[in-house]
């Protein structure tokens, strides 16, 4: 008795395994062997499938009134679809639909002829007024669904550093994910892996066997904040777009930001494309270059050089040298912008007049080992920490020679290159007291449990003494009120702090072009209590030779326009 039930159980036992193989086999000639032949027959079938929902977190603006402006937010709608096996004259469908269609008369007969097919898409973004008017012409074989797509109210605002999202993978593995920008940045918190859902449930099974139907995103997702205010974020890049224009610029930056706590307020560059309709772009205009590109900049890093050597004692306002218009050193001639010597000067007239030679004076009175370790200490070679992907190194490497012409080229911006917002984090510390500060746009995540977490940042290194950062934004401040454009562009009521400068552009064989500059231009203020430091840059301008003569204007008029706007009272 007990030998036949155990011989009953090892049949049933063979007879489950047996079917069980079966099942694999099967499983396996028709996920892999045939998955090509199954996935179009499920497709024919398809009514609609939708990512049901299509969800994803917020983007906020901030207005100076810390109200909530949308930068990149999720729109309702419909899907337009055709129904080819119910439509017996596409023509007359066309003629019907072509006051709302963007597609052409070709494409949309093509598209509701295709035989074996009940579901074919037209314009996956219909909004609520045009559906309703379709709906209205009770067309056959036309199909409305409901729809939700990524939608960005400002177009072109900041659009490089709010950035887009787009699909990854292929087939089943395909997904929307962050793919520029805070939307790439941020993905983890503002992705929502939204269940998927279709309509015809048999079609997905077969087309996508082996998958989870129902799939939950168990990570903490929400809505992010950011510094950006939108109305000095939009006047920022009118003026870059002016500037670019004008001069015929190959690419035009800049950033506003707030020196003391590392708040970005606006960053863009130019040229830019409208997030909503990137057709025409290109991927170099999906790059934020103000964090993935490294230039030389130039005689803004004066700034940086004359505070290092008020900060190691080696110079004071005061401390001259004799000027002979230029310097040799190991086989190099350095020379002033126009070659000219202007005899026993001041370390305030190497600002004013921004000599290469008297910088290189401060190099070699500091030593060139002090220089370095300043230098290093403002971490140009290193990230920021900045909110954006593909952050950039700089290359500093000239900085590690034997040689002493390459610390006296760096002194004066040429040599080294780094990004716009690592030049950006260490003219702060000249206008803050003299720290690091970790520049940053999101302030604030609210996450969909109803809870948020403020984002802070600690404390930056120190790398100038209070005493120093007084000083040398004194100094620039002289710079504005008695030499920049010869005064002329002097505040009354208010201290502004600022510096130009003007960089050769390296050749990719060695050396630089003679005919092709980099322009940049920084500044503060109040100059000894700085609510917003100011950075532009423009590369390749056309018909001028410095700085002074494209950015100026530009720079005076958003100081101008930060102080009406905030209502900044006068410091002086």
């Amino acid at each position: 008795m007990r030998q036949r039930a155990v011989t009953r159980i090892r049949i049933i036992t063979a007879v489950v395994l047996f079917f069980a193989l079966v099942l694999l086999v099967r499983l396996y000639q028709v996920q892999v062997l045939q998955h090509d032949q199954y996935t179009t027959r499920a497709e024919q079938q398809y009514v609609h499938t939708v990512e049901d929902l299509f969800t994803r977190g917020n983007i906020f603006f901030t207005t100076k009134n810390n109200e909530y402006v949308s930068a990149a937010t999720v729109r309702s709608g419909y899907v337009l679809a055709v129904d080819p096996s119910s439509i017996r004259d596409a023509e007359v469908v066309y003629e019907a639909l072509s006051p709302y269609l963007a597609l052409d008369r070709d494409t949309f007969l093509t598209r509701a002829s295709l035989s074996g097919r009940t579901y074919v898409a037209i314009d996956e973004r219909i909004s609520e007024e045009v559906a309703v008017s379709i709906k209205e012409l009770e067309l056959p074989g036309v199909l409305l669904y409901k729809n939700q797509w990524r939608y960005y109210p400002g177009d072109t605002l900041a659009a490089r550093t709010v950035g887009f999202i787009g699909f990854t993978g292929e087939g089943s593995d395909a997904r929307l994910t962050g793919l520029y920008g805070l939307e790439r940045y941020y993905d983890d918190v503002l992705n929502r892996d939204n269940d998927r859902l279709s309509v015809n449930f048999f079609a997905e099974i077969f087309s996508n066997l082996g998958s989870i139907v129902f799939d939950t995103e168990s990570a903490r997702t929400g809505d992010i904040v950011t510094s950006i205010e939108p109305a000095v974020a939009r006047m920022l890049q009118d003026k870059l777009l002016e500037v670019n224009g004008e001069r015929d610029s190959t690419l035009t930056g800049g950033i506003i930001i707030r020196p003391s706590t590392g708040e970005i307020v606006a960053l863009d560059a130019v040229p830019t494309f409208n997030l909503n309709d990137r057709s025409d772009a290109t991927i170099e205009d999906f790059r934020n270059p103000l964090v993935e590109s490294v230039y030389e900049f130039g005689s803004i890093v004066k700034a940086l050089t004359m505070a290092a050597g008020l900060d190691s004692g080696a110079v004071t306002a005061a401390t001259t040298y004799y000027d002979a218009g230029f310097i040799e050193l190991d086989t190099f001639t350095i020379r002033n912008f126009d070659g000219r010597g202007r005899g026993t000067v001041s370390m305030q007239e190497v600002l004013n007049q921004s000599l290469n030679t008297g910088v290189a004076f401060i190099v070699q009175t500091m030593g060139k080992v002090a220089f370095r370790d300043y230098f290093m200490a403002l971490r140009f070679g290193s990230e920021t920490g900045v909110d954006q992907p593909n952050e950039a190194y700089g290359l500093v490497e000239n900085l590690n020679s034997p040689r002493d012409v390459e610390y006296v080229t760096a002194s004066f911006g040429q040599g080294i290159a780094t990004t716009p917002i690592a030049i950006v984090r260490s003219l702060s510390a000249l206008a803050n007291g003299g720290r690091l500060i970790t520049p940053h746009i999101v302030t604030r995540i609210e996450y969909e449990d109803g809870t948020s977490k403020e984002v802070t940042y600690p404390e930056g290194e120190r790398v100038f003494s209070e005493a120093t950062s007084e000083e040398i934004s004194r100094m620039l401040t002289i710079v504005v009120d008695e030499a920049l454009a010869n005064g002329t562009v002097k505040f009354d009521n208010y201290s502004v702090a600022a510096k130009t400068g003007t960089a050769q552009i390296a050749a990719p064989g060695g050396g630089y072009y003679e005919d092709k500059y980099l322009h940049s231009f920084f500044g503060y203020f109040p100059s000894y209590d700085p609510e917003y430091l100011i950075f532009l840059y423009t590369v390749e301008p056309k018909g001028v030779r410095y700085a002074s003569e494209t950015l100026t204007d530009p720079f005076v008029d958003i100081v101008q326009f930060l102080i009406n706007y905030y209502d900044i009272p006068p410091d002086r």
